[in-house]
């Protein structure tokens, strides 16, 4: 919830998009956006390679 704030920040334009990196990079909540609240959020799908443990691309 608190990366979909974040991403919400930055699809309104009021944060630049590298605030993403730098708050995940940070791993401290106060870097992100506000939290967004859990109504309508769902899981709809994860997804993975044939082998899980290469490194990503």
């Amino acid at each position: 919830r608190s990366i979909v704030g974040t991403l919400e920040r930055v699809g309104a334009g009021a944060w630049p998009p590298g605030r993403v990196a730098e708050a995940l990079a940070r791993r401290d909540r106060s870097a992100c956006g506000p939290v967004a609240p859990p109504d309508g959020l769902c899981l709809v799908a994860v997804r993975y390679g044939t082998d899980p443990f290469a490194p990503a691309p």
